[in-house]
């Protein structure tokens, strides 16, 4: 027989809210779904208390809706504020929570949160993506940096050699001046790295069949097709959601259009690449690669590209980390106060959207 699933596990919560009894129940009632993985990471004391100040949240956290203790917690819920792990909101979900009208999720993609149910019952939700679009946009800015002046590569080489350098000995086809950077897709974090490498003196080329060529221009890229995009660009880095059309998307032959050297940089979903293809002009030295999603995650131990040498894997990190994990709180808080007052969510996700999110 299956396992019955297990209770909601209690928040610990260091203190309550500060405010009049009288004015509690003018919040809404909700609750918090997460994986208990990500809820340790993300609900901090600071955090539970910042959602407090906006709405009255049940006292046990919900990692799954099957069990009597959850559906006790969802009945009175007219909020649930998600995250990482949070099962999704099905119909016997729904039906046991009568209450419920929105969701807040402190991540990205809410595509494992909303269903054709939810969506037809007219559940609203907000989404984070557009503050976890920015650490995103940042490694990838700092890897197009680093990898440009081949500073990985260089740092395992001295590493190695542990000698001195002959800097004069440096190919001129290094570092980052007049450096073409590709960005394929102009979702939330491809526009944040267009914007993030203005200071910068390299030129953006950007690929997007719903983007006219005055918005990129606006954006401050140069529109091109999809051929031209990885046929001129020293760096592409790949911004595209994970969608039946985009799945393996960047084929063997955008991967051989790609000059001698060239980097290719993936933080979008491992599938949106054709990783055979990928692997092969790796291991042949044509090109490089800084890989934060792969497929599968996590590579098997015997992948060739675990060892290759012009290949940076990274687990996954690009997303919010750490500290950055506040900035989502920070947005879900701002949004359940304007929900609560009436205004609507400013980042509110429609059903036609919601599958583009990352």
């Amino acid at each position: 027989m299956p396992e019955r699933p297990s209770a909601p596990a209690p928040l610990t919560v260091s203190a309550e809210p500060s405010v009049p009894p009288d004015s509690v129940s003018a919040k809404p009632s909700a609750a918090f779904a997460f994986s208990p993985q990500a809820a340790r990471a993300v609900l901090t004391d600071e955090a539970v208390a910042a959602f407090r100040e906006v709405c009255a949240p049940a006292s046990r956290l919900l990692h799954e809706f099957g069990s009597a203790e959850a559906r006790d917690v969802l009945r009175g819920t007219e909020v649930l504020v998600t995250g990482w792990g949070c099962p999704p909101l099905d119909a016997a979900a729904l039906a046991a929570a009568p209450r419920l009208k929105a969701v807040v999720h402190t991540a990205g993609s809410v595509r494992g949160v909303m269903t054709g149910a939810a969506w037809e019952r007219g559940i609203e939700i907000s989404s984070a993506a557009a503050a976890n679009a920015l650490p995103v946009a940042e490694y990838t800015v700092a890897m197009i940096l680093l990898s440009g002046k081949r500073v990985l590569e260089t740092a395992r080489d001295h590493r190695a050699a542990r000698t001195e350098v002959d800097w004069t000995l440096v190919p001129r086809d290094v570092g980052n001046y007049r450096r073409t950077v590709g960005i394929l897709s102009a979702s939330l974090i491809g526009r944040r790295v267009i914007e993030l490498l203005r200071p910068y003196d390299v030129r953006v080329l950007l690929y997007d069949p719903f983007v006219t060529a005055a918005e990129a221009a606006g954006l401050g890229a140069e529109l091109v097709g999809l051929d031209e995009l990885f046929a001129r660009c020293d760096t592409v880095s790949v911004h595209t959601p994970l969608l039946p059309e985009t799945r393996g998307l960047v084929g063997r032959e955008l991967i051989g259009a790609l000059r001698h050297d060239a980097v290719l940089i993936n933080t979008a979903r491992g599938a949106v690449v054709d990783q055979d293809a990928l692997t092969e002009a790796a291991l042949a030295g044509r090109i490089r690669a800084v890989l934060d999603v792969t497929d599968p995650e996590v590579l098997p131990a015997e992948h060739p590209l675990w060892d290759c040498p012009n290949v940076t894997i990274t687990p996954h990190v690009a997303g919010s980390q750490g500290n950055e994990w506040g900035r989502l709180t920070d947005l879900a808080v701002s949004e359940l106060r304007r929900w609560a007052a009436g205004e609507g969510f400013a980042h509110a996700v429609s059903r036609e959207r919601s599958g583009l999110l990352a």
